[in-house]
């Protein structure tokens, strides 16, 4: 932390005011309140950083011209970037350059070449990168993995995910230059699902894009079917959409049995986990939780306590990897090779934390990317 903190939490300057940092980021400070504060907001939009700070009781507030002069005010000792995906790796790289610690919203970031600038620059100032995926510190998909590990489904032999929803014109998600696609936004939980049931990293991908005459999709793909082959011959399928109804589930098949989460994916809902055994079906549902507080109380912790985080920067480089493989196959026609990411920690059970749920709040000038 900086050196001029004395206080035992980890102030945080949340960068980006959209709809996550403000339905989900910024609430979720009042249940990690055992080691994080919220002291500083980044935003170009001054209305939200006049609302949001009183409402937050945030002192310090910055543009976006004013970034490094946040990250050098000793104010804060960590950033959470909220911001589109195009911008992940600037804005984690001038932070790291500064010695501040970084929790950074997934994607990791666009390209391969991006997350691997992240990684060296946080090694070379000796600060924290984490990746924000929340679900690795979320019961009911640490649960599925958990079951398939104990071989109670016998061998894990495939893995089917479907993760769509109707995208409204305009959104962040639609425009290309951003960092928009179905992939990068909804295939990276499908593909780090798949990964982690699985326990190993695929070796070979293929995917079949589709877009019909609608302009939200004038710049990315509309949906995307996906297929990955993964060591001892296990195969892992998804497809996104953003023209679809909402859905947002899994299935791993094993030689003995089955399991489903529906929905796998959600934040602001329960989470249903299915387990066929021999014939017998039992059900267990997750309630709705804070699943936003978890990763800031686990990466302060990290951070006070000098302890490499998992989900690391490498665990988002090797799904950003993944993406890139699928769309260069969507494009060409072709099965693409995956050179395998080394992980060095994967997530369990022992990572899961239970905070209650947080209230919706009223949004200054962001809207949810769902029609």
């Amino acid at each position: 932390m900086a050196a001029n903190n004395k206080s035992p939490k980890v102030r945080y300057a949340v960068v980006g005011l959209g709809h996550i940092a403000q339905v989900a980021v910024l609430p979720a400070f009042a249940h990690a309140a055992r080691n994080s504060s919220l002291t500083a907001l980044v935003s170009n939009d001054p209305e939200k950083l006049r609302k949001l700070s009183r409402h937050y009781g945030v002192k310090h507030t910055y543009s976006y011209v004013q970034y490094d002069d946040c990250l050098r005010s000793g104010h804060v000792d960590a950033v959470y970037i909220a911001l589109p995906n195009n911008m992940h790796a600037e804005y984690s790289i001038r932070a790291a350059n500064a010695g501040v610690h970084i929790l950074c919203e997934k994607p990791m970031a666009v390209t391969e070449r991006e997350c691997q600038s992240m990684i060296r620059a946080a090694r070379k100032h000796k600060v924290k990168l984490m990746i924000a995926y929340r679900l690795h510190f979320e019961e009911a998909n640490l649960k599925a993995i958990e079951i398939v590990k104990s071989g109670k489904l016998g061998e894990p032999r495939v893995f089917n995910s479907l993760f769509g929803l109707q995208v409204k014109e305009g959104n962040i998600r639609t425009q290309g230059e951003l960092g928009g696609g179905t992939l990068y936004d909804l295939g990276v939980y499908c593909i780090n699902a798949a990964r982690h049931l699985f326990q190993n990293e695929p070796t070979e991908a293929f995917a079949y894009a589709a877009a019909r005459k609608d302009r939200r999709f004038k710049e990315i793909d509309e949906m995307t079917s996906a297929l990955l082959r993964f060591p001892e011959e296990r195969t892992g399928s998804f497809t996104t959409s953003f023209g679809s109804t909402d859905v947002a589930s899994y299935e791993l098949i094993g030689t003995k049995g089955k399991l489903r989460l529906d929905p796998a994916y959600e934040y602001a809902m329960a989470l249903k986990l299915y387990v066929a055994i021999d014939g017998k079906t039992t059900s267990r549902t997750f309630a709705r939780r804070d699943q936003f507080a978890p990763e800031l109380l686990y990466f302060s912790d990290c951070i006070r306590k000098n302890i490499e985080p998992e989900p690391s920067g490498e665990e988002g480089l090797a799904d950003v990897r993944i993406v890139r493989a699928l769309y260069r196959a969507a494009e060409t026609g072709r099965r693409v090779k995956i050179r395998s990411v080394p992980i060095r920690k994967r997530p369990t059970l022992k990572q899961e934390k239970h905070r209650p749920p947080v209230a919706k709040p009223q949004l200054i000038h962001a809207e949810s990317a769902s029609a």
